[in-house]
């Protein structure tokens, strides 16, 4: 694909820009070799372009993006050079507003453009998040690996009861606290606790039964979390912490590790949870082999 096909499919991507958040291009999805090392997000006037590695043609890129901003609708871009260890993002156009923030369904969800950390916002997982909210009326919830508590809001719009969120990061659960302020929601029954998960099963049963219980933790975290090693231990406290028709959504985003993990992990360390289905992913993050992409997959408890 060249530089002149990449900016006609941006022009398709962005006929339908609105102010919510949206992918307009995917290269990490393996579909576009070229283009591997590239992604390219709307968010309201903002472009934000991450490059993975150093290609011979990011000059010409960049002068074809400052080009389609004057059409597209957008004011500023940022771009992250994530190949360059350390490297901060950059503003190449326009001026960033303070206080920026991701829009999803009408939610608003804090974004930080301009560290050299992830952005606070994993816009994969919105179809993780609108499940959580179509089905969390009157529900106790319990949101593990929490971050900065996406999926409380959405549960909290949605309509739940309670929702305990568990983190290490208290900076995080700090950011998360005001992602509900920013929704005008009211925390009254919203847990942020700083809790290593693996070491704080009995505190975190006190705060249950739980009628939907949500993990969504890293692929690998040194000295944290290790997903083929410390999953399984999450699951066999499952059957002590869930309500008798708890629905559980487990979430993994290791590449090389594919929907049967989970299922059979499951399946030998608490059998009464029965697969539903994988939750479909947003076709702008589309690739090449779904099974390396993000696995959402639901569970119900089935009890005899």
């Amino acid at each position: 694909m060249t530089i002149k096909q990449l900016e006609e499919l941006l022009q398709e991507s962005v006929k339908d820009k609105t102010e919510e958040f949206k992918r307009l291009f995917h290269g990490r999805g393996a579909l576009y070799d070229e283009w591997k090392h590239l992604t390219i997000d709307s968010i309201d006037t903002v472009l934000s372009v991450a490059l993975y590695f150093e290609d011979a043609k990011e000059d010409k890129l960049i002068e074809m993006l400052q080009k389609f901003i004057s059409y597209s609708g957008h004011k500023i871009i940022v771009l992250q050079r994530r190949y360059i260890k350390g490297a901060p993002s950059e503003v190449i156009a326009g001026e960033l507003e303070e206080n920026l923030f991701a829009v999803e369904n009408g939610m608003k969800l804090k974004l930080n453009l301009t560290s050299n950390q992830n952005s606070l916002y994993f816009a994969d997982m919105k179809n993780g998040r609108t499940f959580v909210r179509e089905n969390a009326k009157n529900k106790n919830i319990l949101n593990l690996f929490s971050y900065t508590c996406a999926f409380s809001v959405a549960a909290k719009l949605g309509g739940a009861k309670s929702v305990s969120n568990i983190d290490m990061s208290k900076s995080a659960l700090s950011i998360g606290r005001k992602n509900h302020y920013l929704n005008d929601i009211d925390t009254k029954g919203v847990s942020f606790l700083p809790y290593n998960i693996l070491k704080s099963f009995s505190r975190i049963k006190k705060k249950g039964p739980f009628d939907l219980i949500i993990i969504d933790p890293p692929s690998y975290q040194k000295g944290s979390f290790d997903a083929k090693k410390d999953y399984q231990k999450i699951i066999k406290k499952l059957p002590d912490i869930a309500s008798q028709e708890c629905i559980l959504l487990a979430s993994l985003n290791a590449p090389d590790l594919d929907s049967n993990f989970l299922i059979k992990l499951i399946d030998e360390f608490a059998p009464e949870f029965k697969f539903v289905k994988r939750l479909e992913n947003l076709k702008e993050f589309a690739s090449q082999d779904e099974e390396r992409s993000l696995k959402n997959l639901v569970f119900k408890r089935q009890n005899s």
